[in-house]
């Protein structure tokens, strides 16, 4: 089960955003489609990944100056996985890559240097059970 493919369980339709947008519109993007990360792409390229946790936590805090941009606050060190990577690399990949960390909930698929799905681990967990 956990030797099956990524790409077989990973979501291929990715919601994402600009380093230009605005951190309070990325945050309505984020809750609109009911996600909890989003990659941020320039020119066809991951350049960041934000998440709902870190833009409402300092939106409520009030933390950003008024226009603040999605690539001044975007996590920049971004962790990927491949399609053809097993479920069991990506749940590595989404435990060790941050020792002391949190783990990682979503992970960006990208082949030939494009972004071409995310896997969470909510999609794991469903494809567990």
């Amino acid at each position: 089960m956990l030797s099956n493919k990524v790409k077989e369980i990973m979501t291929k339709d990715v919601i994402t955003t600009t380093p230009d947008m605005d951190v309070v519109y990325a945050f309505e993007k984020l809750m609109k489609h009911k996600i909890s990360a989003m990659p941020v792409i320039s020119d066809n390229k991951i350049v960041g990944i934000i998440t709902a946790t870190d833009l409402g936590h300092n939106l409520i805090l009030d933390k950003y100056e008024l226009g603040t941009q999605v690539g001044s606050i975007m996590v920049k060190n971004v962790f990927s996985v491949s399609p053809e990577d097993t479920i069991n690399h990506a749940l590595k990949v989404m435990t060790e890559s941050m020792p002391g960390e949190d783990i990682l909930n979503q992970l960006p698929v990208v082949e030939g240097g494009e972004i071409v799905g995310i896997i969470s681990d909510g999609d794991i967990i469903k494809h567990i059970l």
